[in-house]
């Protein structure tokens, strides 16, 4: 989607001042590669025929007609359903057959991000995939300290680092839970390190309908109120309650954002077995019946707000009830919700660095593989947890969010798909060889030598030898010096002083007019 206004940041220097000494800053500073979000020319990985399309699709109808679903403490949610032609019964909303659907229609069926430096924009939607990192963990681990509570400075770190990602196009939400800071203030600590630490796009606060209308207000401050007005600077997540229930707190948030214009993901939390039938079609018809619900109302609240059909799902431990990562069962509902997104013509959320590992180790490796292939394959258009997950989600890894962050990097390679231009054919390489030749030295080879592999920028390639005398390091080991490197080596992106100072009294005033809470 093609954007001919001024630059959001632009804008906001000349209405606040500091012109020059931000220019100057710009001029002065290092600004580090990020690739674009990932094109796919590769085509779609459906697991579902039309006949089983069809059976999901007339079951969720049937199920939102005649089981309904629950919106809990919101008598305004109950008010809107029944003005739209659904049947009311205490806090039960019973949706007639094809009403959602129909409300569904006017969500965009892709749209664009706009981050502070415009070049980092990215467009949700399409044959398009954009990586944002882990988010909610409570705790972290590194290899000098293990697994202990996160902090702001761990929050702090990990936004530095994917900033300096060049395979990670989003600086996500809530990259860690910093618990050194109160529950009602550290989202306005976490937004401020996302707008001053990166220049990336970023996720507004959820955990609090005041806490999104913080978020839009500091938005307001570092693009400008009329450019967040008409444009998308925030695509947050809005985990549905499953199994059929929409509480007050997140469909609270929903109404902040989606009267703001700014992005929503409509997600359930399905944990197979637990929060939704053992089944895949099972599962299946109840994340569209959700979807379709939670899409439908944030189209109640402001037609064409846009949103992203969200899957998160897992399955179950059935001896430990411990959540597990990287099945064959989560990538069949995967690779089937997106194919019902496609259908429904919205952006698809899902997939991620997932795995049920303590450590970044083999278990986390395997699972992390089939889980990020997935989401490549199934379609998805923006994935969360693509880098930094541990523990099913209760970690954030500084060793695995590199490790995982250069993944996706082969994600990038494979998307591009197979070309068969005249310097991909190759031709002239294979008659100047010829029979009983090497390709080592030949004209083609070294055209193209720079680009024809993709090459990971943490994994050892290096013969036995020299990587026992650099001391026999293991991947860990590796990922821990990369990050070391990272932090050593970042430099904030510039930002006008005028709104820095801003966004830092918004804060700071925040902060000051509320007692902390730690509950």
């Amino acid at each position: 989607m093609a954007d001919t206004r001024e630059s959001p940041a632009r804008a906001g220097r000349r209405g606040r001042g500091g012109g020059g000494a931000a220019r100057r800053a710009e001029r002065g500073a290092v600004s580090f590669e990020t690739a674009k979000y990932i094109e796919r020319n590769i085509p779609n990985f459906e697991v579902l025929n039309e006949e089983a399309l069809e059976i999901i699709e007339a079951n969720a109808e049937t199920l939102l007609e005649e089981v309904g679903v629950n919106f809990v403490n919101n008598p305004k949610a109950l008010d809107r359903w029944r003005e739209a032609g659904a049947l009311i019964e205490g806090e039960r909303v019973r949706i007639p057959r094809g009403l959602a659907r129909k409300l569904c229609e006017t969500a965009p069926s892709r749209f664009t991000q706009h981050a502070r430096n415009p070049e980092r924009n990215v467009e949700i939607g399409g044959r398009n995939m954009v990586c944002a990192p882990i988010y909610g963990p409570p705790f972290v681990h590194d290899i000098q300290t293990g697994r202990r509570y996160a902090t702001m400075d761990d929050f702090h770190k990990f936004v530095k680092l994917g900033y300096m990602s060049k395979w990670l196009h989003h600086s996500g939400g809530t990259v860690c839970e910093p618990t050194d800071v109160a529950v009602n203030k550290r989202h306005l600590d976490m937004l401020h390190a996302h707008m001053t630490l990166s220049d990336k796009p970023f996720m507004g606060s959820v955990t609090d309908p005041d806490r999104a209308r913080d978020s839009v207000e500091m938005a307001g401050l570092l693009f400008g109120e009329d450019f967040v007005r008409d444009n998308t600077v925030m695509t947050s997540l809005i985990n549905i309650n499953s199994p059929l229930t929409f509480d007050d707190v997140m469909m609270g948030a929903l109404e902040v954002y989606a009267e703001s214009n700014q992005a929503c993901i409509l997600s359930p939390f399905i944990v197979g077995g637990a929060m939704a039938p053992v089944s895949v079609a099972g599962t299946l018809t109840q994340v569209l019946a959700e979807v379709m619900t939670g899409v439908a109302y944030s189209q109640l609240i402001r037609p064409g707000a846009p949103v992203i059909f969200g899957a998160f799902v897992t399955s179950i431990d059935m001896n430990s009830g411990a959540p597990t990562f990287g099945t064959p069962e989560a990538s069949h509902i995967t690779y089937g919700a997106g194919q019902l997104a496609r259908r429904l013509g919205l952006p698809y959320r899902s997939a991620g660095s997932f795995c049920g590992s303590k450590l970044p180790d083999a278990q986390a490796a395997y699972e992390t593989a089939n889980s990020l292939n997935m989401g490549l394959l199934s379609g998805v258009n923006f994935m969360l947890h693509s880098c930094g997950w541990l523990e099913g989600g209760l970690v954030a890894s500084f060793e695995k969010f590199v490790m995982d962050a250069d993944q996706l990097g082969a994600l990038h390679k494979f998307a591009q798909g197979v070309s068969v231009d005249e310097n991909a054919q190759a031709m002239d390489a294979i008659r100047e060889v010829g029979p009983g030749g090497h390709y080592l030295g030949c004209a083609h080879t070294q055209a193209n030598f720079k680009s024809a592999f993709w090459r990971s920028d943490v994994f050892d390639y290096k013969p036995f030898e020299t990587w026992h005398e650099e001391g026999a390091r293991d991947t860990q080991a590796l990922a821990a010096a990369r990050v070391e490197h990272l932090l050593e080596t970042y430099q904030q992106p510039a930002m006008d002083p005028g709104i820095a100072e801003a966004l830092a009294g918004y804060v700071a005033q925040k902060k000051a007019a509320v007692p902390d809470a730690f509950s």
